[in-house]
């Protein structure tokens, strides 16, 4: 089936050259998370400028050292604002955690199976018969224009929009970990083991992922591509993937 090219340019879904920032959220959970950092980052900065200029201040007057270090008002200053720094850092952080670990009754379960080196999806919830496929890496030479090197894959899973998608993880042989930066999801492939997550994309596109986990010589050769289309092209995807089957 021919791929729908959904790659807007306007938005950083995929990894690019001399990148700094995130690649920009396609779920509640991605913006929660990036908000959260940009919420550090802007602590971190005052406690810098602070720290910094009382330092500065320290080296040019012995007196104000002095004054810093000895005294029983110092001594509560200097406990209590980084306790209050702690606390005003600690709810967003556990309330983030646990809402990544909610998982909302799903219209949509797929099960991610890690392999040396590639990933295998089933889609399940069908009464007929579950479809199942292989993604492996498109090599370099085989890449067309627009496809991005180390990141393209020739089956990709295709999810509908709006939706509430859990995924099933599990590896077949070693440990892996199924992560898209770009959803907000991260989850460790255990052999034996059933781990889950979830998202809810809120708008079409292409979002790329890699194997977060050293696995083997080929670990940085089994990424992950995640299609979020309409639920009209989804059905009719399925139904494409049923008839060739």
């Amino acid at each position: 089936m021919e791929k729908w090219n959904l790659w807007i340019p306007c938005y950083h879904d995929g990894a690019e050259h001399w990148q700094l920032a995130f690649q920009d959220a396609a779920t509640p959970i991605a913006e929660q998370l990036m908000f959260f950092h940009d919420y550090i980052m802007f602590v971190l900065t005052i406690i810098l400028i602070v720290v910094a200029w009382l330092m500065l201040r320290a080296f040019v007057n012995k007196n104000y050292y002095k004054f810093l270090v000895e005294g029983t008002v110092i001594e509560i200053v200097w406990t209590t604002i980084p306790a209050v720094i702690l606390i005003f850092i600690a709810f967003p952080s556990l309330q983030i955690l646990y809402t990544m670990d909610e998982v909302i009754d799903p219209s949509l379960t797929i099960k991610a199976i890690g392999h040396q080196w590639y990933w295998s999806y089933e889609y399940s919830d069908y009464e007929t018969e579950s479809l199942e496929f292989d993604s492996y890496m498109i090599p370099t030479n085989d890449l067309k224009e627009g496809d991005l090197r180390l990141l393209e894959v020739d089956h990709r899973v295709i999810v509908p929009i709006n939706t509430h998608v859990r995924v099933m993880v599990t590896g077949a042989d070693v440990i892996h970990s199924f992560a898209v930066p770009a959803l907000g999801i991260k989850a460790d492939a255990v052999p034996g083991r059933l781990n889950q997550t979830s998202f809810f994309i809120k708008r079409p596109g292409v979002f790329y992922g890699q194997c977060s986990e050293i696995c083997g010589s080929e670990h940085s050769f089994m990424p992950i591509v995640v299609e979020a289309v309409s639920l009209d092209k989804f059905v009719y995807w399925v139904s494409s993937k049923m008839q060739e089957s």
